[in-house]
């Protein structure tokens, strides 16, 4: 996910929601809201992520904007300067300061809480928590519990492997399957090109074969190339040696992959499981095709 957290001593007083003293925000982070960044535990593709802010997934996209106000309460501000917001994320991102204050006249929406996780609070003002709610709001944004496991917390993983992708790439060995000698780590991979048992009926005497859901994910990217899926879906973003990171997102499944190397499969039925898939014969075809696809950042 774009933007990172900032201090709470890099905390900037951004303009007020409605333009008063007291509603004025104290910015602690951004994110984009684009076709092709967005936060993706808000949904598998772009226009699922604007559904869930009640939004219309206009091809420009948003910025979100989370901070607090002047009594401490938590808010993610929506914002129609995309590029306002795409500057400040680089400029934090690279150790620079910015203060973000995007006009009001860009604000699309207040919504109350946070759709992520911030680790940082604004000083002087009392402990992030979620204003008290008036007849007719919307719950508060919150971002999902690390306690369970669904679609919300597939897609994070997802976005995690790839952030981490040499640490779990150093697990497996150059046919992409796991190393022997490492204890921890997923299962043994699988070909990508693998259609075995994918059509048979599931015999509930045989054992419980993770794989299953992996044949059927790569089924459905298979078929995403026949019929393009909603925006977002498959992603493109930069990746070492002139090669390629993906991340698609379907019912069910995440991957990603890099198109120079192997893939990694996580799904909502095998809970915390990261389960690699081998480069074989028939993958590189398929995250070639996708790459083509896929939605990139501007």
């Amino acid at each position: 996910m774009g933007g990172t957290d900032r201090t709470a001593e890099n905390a900037a007083e951004a303009g007020g929601i409605d333009g008063t003293d007291d509603d004025a925000l104290y910015v602690l982070t951004a994110v984009l809201l684009t076709p092709a960044q967005f936060p993706s535990v808000l949904g598998d593709d772009y226009p699922a992520a604007c559904a869930a802010l009640d939004l219309e997934p206009y091809a420009e996209g948003y910025g979100l904007v989370l901070g607090q106000d002047g009594a401490g309460a938590r808010w993610t501000v929506i914002v129609d300067d995309v590029s306002l917001v795409a500057v400040a994320i680089a400029s934090w991102d690279c150790g620079m300061e910015y203060e973000l204050s995007p006009d009001e006249r860009s604000v699309v929406a207040a919504l109350p809480g946070w759709p992520l996780a911030v680790a940082s609070a604004a000083p002087d003002l009392p402990a992030p928590h979620d204003p008290e709610p008036e007849e007719g709001d919307r719950a508060p944004l919150a971002p999902p519990s690390a306690d369970t496991w669904g679609p919300a917390q597939r897609r994070l993983g997802a976005d995690e492997v790839a952030l981490q992708w040499a640490a779990w790439r150093s697990q497996m060995d150059d046919e992409g399957t796991v190393d022997s000698d490492t204890e921890a780590g997923p299962g043994t991979g699988t070909d990508a090109g693998t259609d075995a048992g994918s059509d048979r009926p599931h015999d509930p005497q045989e054992p419980h074969d993770p794989y299953d859901g992996v044949r059927r994910a790569l089924a459905e990217l298979r078929g995403y190339l026949e019929e393009p899926p909603p925006v977002g879906r498959v992603r493109s973003s930069f990746a070492a040696g002139g090669a390629r990171m993906l991340r698609a997102d379907g019912p069910g499944w995440s991957l990603v992959a890099r198109t120079d190397d192997m893939a990694f499969v996580l799904l909502d039925d095998e809970p915390r499981e990261v389960l690699p898939v081998a480069r074989g014969t028939k993958l590189p075809a398929l995250l070639e095709a996708l790459d083509a696809m896929a939605v990139r950042p501007s």
